[in-house]
C-alpha cells in the first residue's frame, strides 16, 4: 500500500458510504419515480459518484492485499 494513499480502513468505509449512498438512491427512485429531466440529471450524477467510488475502493482493495 502505498505510503500517500488512504489506508485501508478509510478506503473500507469509503465503500460502504458509497454502497449505502447508492442503495439509498435507488431505494428513492424506486419508491417515487424520476418526475422529470432534473431528476434525471441527479440520478444519473448520483449513480455515477457513488457507483464510481464504489469501484475505486474495491479496486484498491483487491489490488493492495493486506500486509
Amino acid at each position: 500500500m502505498s505510503k500517500f494513499g488512504p489506508t485501508r480502513g478509510e478506503l473500507k468505509l469509503r465503500l460502504a458510504i458509497s454502497l449505502a449512498g447508492s442503495a439509498l438512491l435507488i431505494w428513492g427512485y424506486a419508491r417515487n419515480g424520476i418526475s422529470g429531466i432534473a431528476s434525471l440529471e441527479i440520478a444519473i450524477i448520483g449513480a455515477a459518484f457513488f457507483g464510481g467510488s464504489a469501484l475505486w475502493s474495491a479496486w484498491k482493495l483487491w489490488k493492495d492485499p493486506p500486509e
